[in-house]
């Protein structure tokens, strides 16, 4: 860390205080945060509108929640910390689920609110939204801090920063009660007292030990696979991990955040094979991904098992910035703890000529099922059943993404996520931005709005209807700032499904079934974007293509049909009533 002696932007030359809001706002610029998410309200009202004066672009959102989601992916997509902005007590509450969210995924963040005085906190003497956030935030983040005084914001900041992208990445909340805004100090001081951050993120080398353990265990491996998770995609060491993938000749399975770091059409690419290389492989490469319960936790029959506590036999090979992942399922016969750019790297140094390449038979037994599901898959899309279902319907978006692969995808729902994921191709990394480890619903509005302003591009958001009404109302948020979005709601007409049944045969509809034919489309309409309602793969295909060109914010309510999809999607195992029918 280094003091930076420029003097603020933000007193005049006549001035030579400055104070809690100014400093603040100089601390977030001094170290590049160029965009804040969030929502005004007492007492950071005042603090948005000099942060828009003085240059920070700042996005305001209808709910703290949705503005934590952008935040938390727009550290993802830029590797530097998400700031998103709230009020005190029920708009820090509901920026958490954000938070914890953020922590989970590995996505850097901070969330910063207003808070109460402590002294009449401590006292519990009932002040305006009084509440403890600091305790409350502390068990669901990497790190909580509070700044009392106006001289240690730059410190603050600069700690919530260097917690938030240092080894693994998470999220960071900065308490900063009411009355630090209004403390004056003088301009010099203040400008002395702040911090830009100096390598924040500093490479962790693997031990040269440790990377020959893992090429002498890859090497004399009969059937290796390499597994890509989204921390892949997050350390941006692309042309690295796709040299390793071609040099070493080893299929790869990518998770659903990291499709795209190589395309997912490549010849080594066997994520239509998944269920076969799973349990078949002997040894398996996990670069950025963690055997939690998207992998089975790394046993049952998803590798080979005889049950869910059964391990398949194979040896696993796993680069991770964090020592303590390492056999938290399993036995982690070579872990390479570093940061993944710097493993990758001394992995290929390991790599030349002379590398095997693994055998014939087991090349030739995954791409044969490889080709078989991908062809079986293209019958079942050129299908035309009436009405739409999700494979008829996501054909059309297969075909939308393959021509604008610069597009931004945002997924979420039970079927609408699985089918989009397993259906459409991604070509170019961090592209494809999903629910991740949680499952969590409601990212998805929240997460538009950031990829539309950190890329620039045009982003499709493809929706389950369920899903889409925890954020929904941010088309409003879209349509305020004129983002080219295109929602696609996948409806119909429930959660999962909308024909169940109210079993006590009462007036009441089933707790999983919606408003019959609901229309969407209006919503994005009431605030001045485009609405579209599609009945028929032409006329989603129509809306879609429409929305890319002219860059309008756009909702299209595609109508399927309302018996398609299972419940809870691919994770059915997971609800106990479904489970307790096997």
């Amino acid at each position: 860390m280094s003091a930076n002696l420029a003097p603020v932007s933000s007193p005049t030359e006549e001035s030579t205080m400055t104070d809690g809001f100014n400093l603040v706002i100089d601390a977030l610029k001094l170290n590049g945060i160029k965009t804040i998410y969030g929502l005004p309200g007492i007492p950071i009202t005042d603090l948005t509108r000099k942060a828009q004066a003085q240059g920070l672009r700042v996005i305001s959102f209808r709910h703290e929640q949705n503005a934590g989601n952008a935040a938390a992916i727009a550290g993802f997509m830029t590797g530097q910390p998400g700031v998103c902005l709230t009020v005190s007590a029920p708009g820090f509450l509901n920026g958490l689920t954000a938070l914890a969210n953020a922590t989970t995924n590995c996505f850097p963040m901070i969330l910063i609110s207003g808070s109460s005085e402590r002294e009449i906190v401590d006292l519990q003497q009932g002040d305006y939204e009084e509440m403890d956030q600091v305790a409350v935030a502390r068990s669901l983040c990497k790190a909580a801090f509070r700044v009392l005084h106006a001289e240690d914001i730059g410190v603050g900041i600069a700690r919530a920063i260097r917690s938030a992208v240092s080894g693994r990445p998470g999220g960071v909340y900065l308490d900063l009660p009411a009355k630090l805004f209004s403390q004056a100090m003088d301009a010099a001081a203040g400008a002395a007292s702040l911090i830009q951050v100096v390598d924040p993120a500093p490479r962790q080398i693997p031990a040269p030990d440790a990377v020959k353990r893992a090429l002498d265990l890859l090497k004399g491996a009969k059937k290796p696979l390499i597994l890509l998770g989204k921390g892949a995609a997050y350390a941006r060491a692309d042309a690295d991990i796709r040299a390793l993938v071609e040099r070493s000749g080893i299929p790869y399975l990518p998770m659903s955040m990291a499709k795209g770091l190589l395309p997912d059409t490549h010849e080594l690419s066997a994520a239509a094979a998944r269920s076969y290389v799973l349990p078949e492989a002997d040894v398996v490469l996990l670069v950025g991904a963690r055997l939690n319960w998207l992998l089975s936790h790394g046993k049952g029959k998803t590798w080979g098992g005889k049950d869910h506590k059964a391990w398949g036999g194979q040896k696993f090979i796993q680069i991770d910035i964090s020592p303590t992942e390492m056999d938290s399922n399993v036995r982690i016969d070579a872990p390479l703890v570093g940061d993944i750019g710097s493993c990758v790297s001394a992995l290929l140094a390991g790599i030349d000529a002379k590398w095997p390449k693994p055998p014939a038979e087991w090349l030739n037994a995954v791409f044969d099922r490889r080709n078989k599901n991908v062809a079986k898959m293209a019958e079942t899309l050129a299908k035309d059943p009436k009405p739409m279902n999700f494979h008829s319907a996501l054909n059309v978006v297969r075909d939308i993404v393959k021509a604008n692969p610069d597009a931004m995808l945002v997924n979420e729902g039970a079927n609408a996520l699985d089918f989009t994921r397993s259906i459409v191709d991604m070509y170019k990394p961090r592209k494809r931005l999903d629910v991740g480890t949680w499952g969590v619903m409601g990212i998805g509005m929240g997460f538009a709005v950031a990829a539309a302003i950190e890329s620039g591009e045009p982003v499709i958001a493809i929706e389950g209807d369920s899903a889409f009404g925890f954020s929904g109302m941010e088309v409003e948020t879209i349509c305020r700032y004129n983002l080219p979005v295109c929602v696609v709601i996948f409806n119909n007409n429930g959660v999962y499904r909308g024909t169940d049944q109210n079993l006590s045969g009462g007036a009441d509809v089933a707790p999983t079934v919606f408003v019959k034919d609901a229309r969407y489309e209006k919503m994005m309409e009431a605030f001045g974007g485009v609405g579209v309602y599609a009945t028929t793969p032409a006329e989603l295909r129509k809306g879609m293509e429409e929305a890319i060109r002219s860059r309008r914010p756009t909702l299209i309510n595609a109508i399927i049909d309302e018996t398609a999809g299972t419940e809870s999607g691919r994770i059915t195992s997971l609800n106990p009533a479904a489970a307790a029918k096997k």
